[in-house]
């Protein structure tokens, strides 16, 4: 097991590159503060460098949120009333060189109960599509794991890039901005009909919405998947 000092005295270190991407990026995110001992401990627990994005996020970030809190993706330190990698993934109390995700290190939810999850070294074997360390995606609209088929840090470049916006085209509503901006860190938004519904799809703006918390959510998504015979989604995160 590496030391802190190994993780994080490297060549080059990502932060700074993260914090101009973000300073320049068209999808403009909120970059959130977190206790740097909290981000410390993520970082060793993780045995990732401040080489890498993950490992930059985990040591200096308390998350990121893009859209006004449509999107939260998780750093090292929970910010602003978000959690931080550690609790939403379940890490030990004290940093345990044995400890690993039993399915994935989930990175970031959004409103509707989206879930991003970065595989682990067998994906296939637990019927999760992707390779390993790729990220894959969870949609409240399909009920499945979709690959995105990119590394953690070209996932974040992804997002940077505005991809935000195009992705979540057709989950989106008029008025979207100022529910979203409405919702405590803890809260995403109920759909009904679901998004899954013929109903919804043809008429998304129609729907009843209302704030719910997240990990209400996650448990429909989960609910729903076992009514339907879908594949059990595994873990989803704590939050």
């Amino acid at each position: 097991m590496r030391t802190l000092p190994e993780l994080t005295d490297v060549p080059d270190p990502a932060w700074p590159l993260l914090l101009r991407e973000c300073a320049g990026s068209p999808a403009a995110p909120e970059v959130l503060t977190g206790d740097p001992a909290q981000g410390a401990a993520c970082l060793l627990q993780l045995q990732v460098t401040a080489r890498s994005y993950l490992g930059a996020m985990a040591l200096n970030c308390g998350g990121l949120r893009f859209g006004g809190g449509w999107l939260r993706v998780y750093g090292g330190a929970g910010g602003a009333g978000l959690p931080g990698l550690a609790e939403v993934n379940g890490f030990p109390t004290e940093v345990d060189p044995a400890w690993r995700p039993d399915d994935a290190l989930v990175l970031g939810h959004d409103v509707l109960g989206g879930v991003f999850a970065l595989n682990g070294p067998d994906p296939a074997a637990l019927g999760r599509p992707g390779a390993p360390g790729q990220v894959r995606y969870l949609a409240p609209d399909t009920l499945e794991w979709e690959a995105l088929e990119m590394g953690h840090g070209a996932w974040l470049g992804w997002l940077l890039s505005g991809a935000v916006d195009s992705f979540y085209q057709g989950l989106r509503w008029p008025g979207w901005q100022q529910e979203t901006a409405a919702l405590s860190p803890d809260q995403g938004i109920t759909v009904y009909p679901f998004l899954w519904s013929k109903e919804a799809r043809a008429d998304l703006a129609g729907t009843t919405r209302r704030p719910a918390r997240m990990a209400e959510l996650l448990g429909i998504t989960a609910e729903f998947c076992a009514q339907f015979g879908l594949p059990d989604p595994g873990f989803l995160g704590r939050v």
